[in-house]
């Protein structure tokens, strides 16, 4: 407790290019630019895969790589690809971090739609792609969030891999205070990457019952 009471009580801490907020917003900048690129990748890829059925071992190899995927490892060899200066060395495996559990997610979510919603879709003569947005996608919004939800959230907890490259971020104060036994620091950095992966989290609860209509919350409860 008094390593916190330390960390967040130097005034230090909170100013210059090295203080919490500039760090902070680094930390976020990272997290926000992966996950957006991620849902360019994997939301459509999702509900194409899900609305057709076609291309489902993709879903599977997705889900695989989620698991297999060393993190750091990819971050070195990016480095050694393509150099250190920009953010590439962090945006691709976060990216690749953050894809699976999306597209998961959004193929389960949409291949998993009632049958008979999507009959009687096509019976009142909506065809594939107003069948796919006005009936497949909200009913399978609880999964597509849940998906998004689990990826900001690694994403938020793995981006402290840009402290490894010369980057900023959150991560900079649990690299640098491990390097230098700064210990106040480290854990500090480690709390604040805590802190963001729980407001992150609130995020998303505020966001599902925002798009999700209480039918579908009422219906997915019941499962």
């Amino acid at each position: 407790m008094n390593w916190l009471i330390d960390f967040f009580g130097d005034p230090a801490n909170w100013s210059g290019p090295d203080g919490i907020p500039v760090r902070l917003l680094e930390h976020v900048e990272f997290s926000a630019v992966a996950l957006l690129l991620s849902m360019l990748v994997a939301i459509p890829l999702g509900l194409l895969i899900g609305h057709t059925g076609r291309g489902a071992v993709l879903v599977v190899i997705a889900a695989n790589a989620a698991r297999a995927l060393p993190t750091l490892g990819l971050v070195v060899l990016i480095v050694l690809l393509v150099g250190v200066g920009t953010t590439w060395p962090v945006l691709v495996p976060l990216v690749a971090l953050a894809v699976p559990p999306i597209l998961v997610n959004t193929y389960e979510g949409v291949r998993g739609v009632d049958e008979d919603l999507r009959d009687a879709a096509y019976g009142m003569g909506l065809r594939g792609g107003q069948v796919l947005f006005r009936v497949q996608v909200p009913v399978a919004m609880p999964l597509i969030l849940l998906g998004l939800r689990i990826a900001a959230i690694q994403v938020v907890a793995t981006a402290t891999v840009a402290a490894y490259v010369g980057l900023g971020g959150l991560g900079r104060y649990i690299i640098d205070g491990l390097a230098t036994k700064d210990f106040p620091s480290t854990i500090g950095g480690a709390v604040l990457v805590a802190l963001l992966a729980l407001a992150v989290q609130l995020c998303f609860t505020l966001l599902q019952r925002v798009l999700v209509s209480p039918g579908v919350s009422r219906r997915t409860r019941l499962r």
